[in-house]
Formats: structure tokens, sequence, C-alpha cells
């Protein structure tokens, strides 16, 4: 009798206080209408599990500890905070006499200047990559640090791992992050590895049970290695021997690209990873000075996450490819964009702008794949012309605007990178640099097979039903 009574008053304590509650809060703090109204709908409907699913899954709890959350301050460049009382600078107060025109873009939503004076590579693949990485990591004196989603301590990593290791008995500062979710797809083989060593090891919010700690929808993907002051590595490649195309290590390997940068640009990833570190740690670190100048491209570095810096990336896609006059080519293995940017994408293609987006064929998630399927005709309607590129799996990230503008980085276009997970983006302003990038592109997309409406609509009804279900999940995939 005493249990009904129990039960019966924890029921009524969901329906009176608990339901209300999580209906003003996702009322008041949810930012996109839809997803309000669905937590509204699953708290009305379900008035004990609805409230619980979304105190678990639909709020942000995560406050980063670090206090530069956004703008990094390099070479005496100005950092912007959001909690201000202003949204954006003023278009008048571009900082800089760099004049092209997709600029603003980034300045708009950063308040970081473009760093000029940096010498940038395009590495194709793990082949091109992690020699490169070993050579800097075996010839650092000061630092090295590296963040990464995932980095098995096997295998590439675990030679990476012995240079970090050989690096600290040297003396270097040698440190390293990885995703707690990320951990789990090499089984934590990087941490026994590194354990017990002068190597610094830190895990950014592993899920745990005590103290509870489930932060699964927000996740570390940025993959950057800052050697010394001089050299800085960026892009899509996780550390693992499934990048590896001209020398394969495993059945179905991943096509890639990854970007080396020299020059004053570097002390800004290293900002990124400073942040990061304190974040998970509490340590403040110095991102120390910029490099000289090395080179002629200029830099801008886009943190975004779900704090502070949210949006910062998304907005800046839209800014550029709102400004695009001749062409803009996407390369991205999960493609699940918003409704501003499918926006975006069909306003540039009828003001006659080309627009090439080149996705895999399969990806290693065919959920995902199901989900971006259904919305591919509203992009192809308007002239929007899609490849699907047969295996290896085109893991690449990469958008390139007219004949000088490259975005690169470890953001996919789906709802988990622009708006759950840290990511990291740099745009670079060089036409030299841009030709290698769409070179690369072009090469990928010779070798792909085009996809029309037609295709899209003769898909079979179990087929758009099992596309349109999965569809309903992309906040979440």
């Amino acid at each position: 009798m005493l249990d009904g009574w129990l039960a019966g008053i924890i029921v009524l304590f969901f329906h009176v206080v608990v339901a209300p509650f999580a209906i003003l809060h996702a009322l008041l703090y949810k930012r996109d209408y839809r997803s309000a109204l669905g937590w509204i709908g699953i708290s009305l409907l379900f008035p004990v599990a609805g409230p619980l699913l979304y105190f678990y899954l639909g709020v942000n709890r995560l406050r980063r500890r670090a206090r530069k959350l956004t703008g990094t301050d390099v070479a005496g460049h100005g950092t912007f905070r959001f909690e201000d009382s202003r949204t954006f600078p003023l278009a008048d107060s571009l900082p800089e006499n760099f004049a092209h025109p997709l600029a603003r873009a980034g300045w708009h939503t950063t308040a970081s200047r473009l760093i000029e004076g940096n010498a940038v590579e395009l590495l194709i693949n793990g082949d091109a990559f992690y020699p490169r990485l070993l050579q800097a990591i075996e010839s650092a004196k000061q630092r090295a640090w590296i963040s990464s989603y995932i980095f098995s301590g096997t295998g590439i990593g675990g030679e990476i791992a012995d240079a970090l290791i050989a690096a600290a008995r040297r003396g270097v500062d040698a440190r390293v992050i990885v995703d707690g979710i990320g951990t789990l797809y090499s089984f934590r083989s990087l941490e026994r590895k590194l354990r017990d060593t002068a190597v610094k090891f830190a895990e950014f919010f592993p899920p745990r049970l005590l103290p509870p700690s489930l932060h699964w929808n927000l996740r570390n993907h940025r993959k950057i290695a800052v050697i010394d002051a001089e050299i800085g590595f960026f892009g899509g490649l996780n550390i693992d021997d499934r990048h590896f195309i001209a020398t394969p290590r495993i059945e179905s390997p991943h096509e890639d690209i990854h970007f080396v940068a020299r020059g004053p640009a570097t002390a800004a990833l290293a900002q990124v990873f400073a942040n990061d570190w304190e974040s998970v740690t509490g340590e403040a670190l110095d991102a120390g000075p910029a490099a000289p100048a090395s080179g002629s491209v200029a830099m801008r570095v886009i943190e975004e996450g779900p704090d502070e810096s949210m949006d910062r990336l998304s907005m800046t896609l839209l800014g550029v490819i709102s400004g695009a006059r001749r062409e803009i080519r996407v390369m991205t293995p999960y493609f699940l964009p918003h409704r501003e940017l499918v926006g975006a994408f069909q306003a540039a293609a009828v003001r006659g702008v080309r627009v090439d987006v080149l996705l895999p064929e399969r990806s290693n998630l065919p959920y995902v794949d199901w989900a971006s399927r259904h919305q591919l005709w509203e992009l192809l309607k308007w002239g929007v012309h899609i490849r699907l590129k047969p295996a290896p799996f085109a893991h690449s990230k990469l958008l390139t605007v007219d004949s000088d503008y490259v975005l690169g980085g470890s953001a996919n276009l789906d709802p988990r990178s622009l708006r759950l997970n840290f990511e990291v983006g740099v745009e670079m302003f060089d036409e030299t640099l841009a030709r290698q990038a769409r070179e690369y592109f072009d090469a990928c997309w010779q070798r792909s097979r085009i996809i029309t409406l037609m295709d899209v609509d003769s898909r079979s009804l179990p087929a758009r039903i099992r596309d349109g279900f999965f569809w309903l999940f992309s906040a979440y995939l």
C-alpha cells in the first residue's frame, strides 16, 4: 500500500513540477522552434519519461572552464566575447587591410583578424600526413601538442606515440587530448601506452557512471597538432591506420586530407589546444608568441562548439556561400545541412553560381547516407550538381569558393558537427592553395557517379520510407 502511495506521489510530482519545468526550459532556451516543439510534445505526452529524456539528451550542460571562449589573441589581435552586449563587430570595424570580399564573414562571426604571412601545404591521405607529423615531432625542441578524435595506440598511432615519448624524454612539452568517446574506438590503447611516461594525456569529458558524466553528444572532433611555434597541422585525419591509401593497412581505408601550416597562424591553432586543455584539466597553457612570416597565405582559425562559440562556423559558411561569384565546391563525408544552409546552396545556384557537392557513395554510417538521400532532391531541383564517389570512402572535409578561398578543418556539414561537436575550421585565402584544392576535388569528381533528380525520385517506396525515417533523427546521427 505504501509503495503504491509513493509511486503515485512520484508520478504526480513529475506531472505537476518536472514536466512543466522541462516544457518551460525548452520554450525559453531551445534555439530551434522545431526542436522546442518536439521536446514540449514529448514532455506533454510522456510526463515522466519525456522530461527525463529531455534533461539527458536535450539540455546542453557543458560549460567550458577556459576563459578564452572566442577569438584568439595572437600577436596583438583582439578577442571578442559573445557575453558582451554586442552581437558582432560593426561593418566598418574590419581591423585589416585585407580587401577580399569573403573576408568579412569570418570577421563578423569571430572578431578574429586574418593572420597573413603563412605557408600552407595540402596533404592527401595518411601516406602524406603521418610521415610529416613524425618528422616534425622528431625535430621538436619546445612542444608537441596533439588533439585528435581518434588516436590509436597501435599501428601508426603507436609510432607517433613512441615519437612523443622520445620527445618528452628530450624535455619537449608533449601533450595529447583525445575525445572521451573517441578513445573507445581504439579500446583506450593510447592511454595504456602513454601511462607512466612523460607525455601528458587528457581525455575530453570521458563518459562515466560514477560520478555521472554522460556527455555522449558533446564530442571534441578537432584534429590539431602544433609543433614548437612554427608548425601546425589541421584537417580531417584521425591518427589511425584507416587513412593509408597508397599502402593500405586495413581492408576498407578512408581517403582524407590534412593541411600543414608554417607561420604566425600556428599560434592560433595552439590557442585552440590550450583552451581545450584548460577545459578538461584546469591547467592554463601559454600558446606562445607568433612565429615569423613564412608565406603568402592569409588564415583565420574558427572555433566551433556548443558553448559561446556556437554558430561561428555555420554563419561563416552561410556568409561565404552567399558571397560566391562563380563556383562553390563542397566535399564532405556526412551531408545533412540545416535549412539555412540548404537555402544558401539553392540561392547560389539560381544566381548562376556553379555549385558542386561531392559525397561518398557509401560511408561508414549507412543510416547517415539514408537520411542524406532524403533531402538531396531539394538541391537537385534548383540546379546544384551532386556526385557520389565510389570507394575508398571519401572522409575529406573541403570547401572552395571561386579561385582563392579554401575552408578546411574537422567539421562535416551536419547538425552534429555544426551544433554538438567541438570543431575547428580554418579559412585560407590564396590562389595557389585553392588551385591545388580544386585539382584534388576535380580528380575525385571525375571518377564519381552523377546523381540526378530522376535517380532520387525513382527510389522504391520502402527505401524512401527508410530514408525519411532516419532523416527525422538528423540532429543526432
